[in-house]
């Protein structure tokens, strides 16, 4: 059997990172965060003291960083020059930053070519928000994952709390809604559901709910 490519696309906080994440777990794929190398790229900018609305000096610093993934056992980790910033990346600070310096090309092609080389090692479980319509537009299987505002913002709290972040509710749904229409309006690369992906709606789902919808479509397509 070919390398597989499954493509899970998806506004931020709806389960698409921790679904992916056990999809490729489950199948024995390999699993990308992509959401996670563009958070990287975030924080070296904000550690070189870059103002991220200056395009030239974010793209230098993109050039320059080492982005890679490890496995700690079965955990995930993610290296920027060498250094695991795993939950630094999820900080507050990051997540304002991140849509703006995601949105130039220099960044998004460095990752582009990033993402694509690591699909040639094997069967691969992609997560992010242009990886059916972009990254893979010829993905195996595509995958539209979305839920509520106020679901999403749940879950985001939940997240950062494990990460040592406390922020109020109304102040994560604020910044959701903010990089919503920052992800879709953007003239490269826009959030979107690609025309043949599949629209999972996760509000009322668990995460083994998600993981078993994802699982059957991708054993129906083999």
């Amino acid at each position: 059997m070919k390398n597989l490519i499954i493509a899970i696309d998806g506004p931020a906080g709806s389960g698409k990172s921790t679904t992916a994440r056990l999809v490729a777990g489950r199948l024995g794929f390999l699993y990308i965060d992509t959401g996670a190398m563009y958070r990287a790229v975030t924080l070296a900018v904000l550690r070189e003291h870059i103002d991220v609305r200056d395009e030239p000096g974010v793209a230098t610093v993109a050039k320059a960083s080492d982005i890679r993934f490890s496995l700690d056992g079965e955990d995930q980790r993610l290296l920027l020059n060498g250094e695991d910033v795993t939950f630094q990346i999820r900080s507050p600070e990051v997540t304002r930053s991140v849509s703006a310096v995601s949105s130039y090309a220099a960044v998004r092609q460095k990752m582009v070519d990033l993402q694509r080389m690591y699909a040639a090692e094997g069967s691969i479980v992609m997560d992010g928000r242009d990886i059916g319509t972009v990254v893979f537009p010829a993905a195996d299987v595509k995958v539209f994952i979305t839920a509520s505002l106020s679901e999403r913002a749940m879950r985001r709290r939940n997240e950062l709390i494990k990460s040592g972040n406390v922020l109020p509710l109304e102040e994560i749904e604020r910044q959701l809604a903010e990089r919503d229409a920052m992800d879709s309006s953007r003239a490269l690369s826009p959030l979107r559901k690609a025309d043949d992906a599949v629209e999972l709606d996760t509000t009322n789902m668990t995460i083994e709910e998600q993981v078993d919808a994802v699982v059957e479509l991708i054993n129906a397509k083999v």
